[in-house]
């Protein structure tokens, strides 16, 4: 099998294994990815939600602005730098604390993967992630 193709395949499983647990909270899986950036450190820029995502300002924006029309999260221009906007959970976003990281403890468990094999693979991902192609002499062609 192609690498793409179970990473594709890897990705939408999780999404539908998280799907039944975040309905109930209202939330999407990029929601959930949001919101878990965010109990780590916030206030955070869009940029940097968005560059920890992997998702480019028209992608994300659109998604805060879900979150915030819920009340999970407020949205305010950065006072020293006006260009920047601020991400800070509301007190509704943060009563999500718990029943979210409930939900991550369920999907390691629906894995089926051990501590250390979980996170031997999130290393990997990460790495694959942020890793950046070497260059070449000339253009890329696929391996037979």
């Amino acid at each position: 099998m192609q690498l793409s193709f179970a990473l594709y395949s890897a990705a939408n499983r999780m999404a539908r294994l998280h799907k039944p647990f975040l309905e109930p909270m209202g939330i999407t899986f990029p929601q959930y990815l949001v919101l878990l950036d965010l109990f780590s450190a916030a206030p955070r820029t869009v940029g940097e939600i968005g560059a920890k995502l992997g998702m480019d300002t028209g992608t994300i924006t659109p998604l805060l602005k879900r979150l915030e029309a819920g009340g999970s999260v407020s949205r305010q221009r950065d006072a020293a730098d006006e260009r920047r906007v601020l991400v800070s959970l509301t007190p509704a976003g943060e009563a999500l604390r718990e029943p979210v990281w409930a939900v991550t403890k369920q999907i390691q468990t629906a894995c089926e993967l051990n501590e250390e094999d979980l996170a031997a693979l999130r290393d990997t991902l990460a790495s694959l992630a942020t890793s950046r192609p070497k260059a070449r002499a000339g253009p890329l062609s696929p391996r037979r």
